[in-house]
């Protein structure tokens, strides 16, 4: 019983580091290349992927390659809107603090999703709304995180999304988007100089050691977040960020 036990929870940590491999992967990967990466025997990969496409978390296509399936969309909505309620008062107190929008995203396969926020008080804000979905080449968040990516993996990501335009400030080389990420890991925050949306600025920094890649930021109209409101502003993501990283960390 013991040995059937032990077996049963090494199957289930092979089954979920599959899903990650995949994800990692930008969704897609063949048994071959699944091999590749997780280090298992092809047999063993394909009897957990053929559990998995039986119960829906993942699916074969018409080339024989493999996807994440469309039942894990259920659990992942359920988890971001968990992960953005508990955010919620962070994100309140930093509103405070700054008097401007505050935002938690993560970094789901190869898009940034808003999964919390809290608006500012101010009559002219400028936010975007939870659930949206945006490459993260174009967003202080996304930059935020892709920072903290090996830079093989931003650059495969940025391979497969490509950088188009969101506005004429978009950094649409990825030369200079990779060389941006270094500047950005050293000084621990992003900027969004209206790379998203025009007269619209943001400061963003990725959180640490939590379970998935995330990142909060403050974003405002570019008339009140001066360079001087930012030095004003970095400081206070900065702790935000830190406690965030600290509560994910336990959850």
């Amino acid at each position: 019983m013991a040995r059937e036990s032990t077996g049963g929870v090494q199957s289930l940590r092979r089954a979920f580091d599959l899903l990650e491999r995949l994800a990692d992967a930008g969704g897609e990967a063949s048994l071959s290349e699944l091999a590749a990466v997780s280090g298992l025997p092809l047999p063993t990969i394909h009897r957990l992927i053929r559990t998995l496409v039986t119960l829906g978390y993942v699916r074969q296509n018409s080339n024989r390659r493999y996807t994440l399936g469309s039942r894990l969309i259920r659990l992942g909505e359920s988890a971001s809107r968990q992960f953005g309620t508990w955010a919620r008062p962070f994100l309140a107190e930093l509103v405070d603090s700054v008097e401007e929008t505050a935002n938690l995203a993560v970094l789901d396969g190869d898009e940034v999703v808003y999964v919390a926020q809290v608006p500012s008080r101010h009559s002219m804000r400028m936010f975007t709304e939870v659930g949206r979905r945006l490459l993260p080449h174009g967003t202080g968040v996304g930059k935020a995180m892709l920072s903290r990516l090996p830079r093989a993996e931003a650059r495969a990501l940025l391979e497969r999304t490509g950088l188009p335009a969101y506005t004429p400030n978009t950094i649409t080389d990825a030369g200079e988007l990779l060389a941006s990420l270094d500047r950005i890991a050293e000084q621990g925050y992003a900027l969004d100089e209206s790379e998203q949306e025009l007269g619209v600025r943001c400061v963003a920094v990725p959180l640490d050691g939590g379970p998935t890649r995330a990142a909060v930021s403050v974003s405002g109209p570019e008339g009140r977040l001066t360079k001087e409101a930012v030095d004003r502003i970095v400081p206070e993501v900065l702790a935000i960020a830190r406690r965030l990283s600290a509560q994910a960390a336990r959850a």
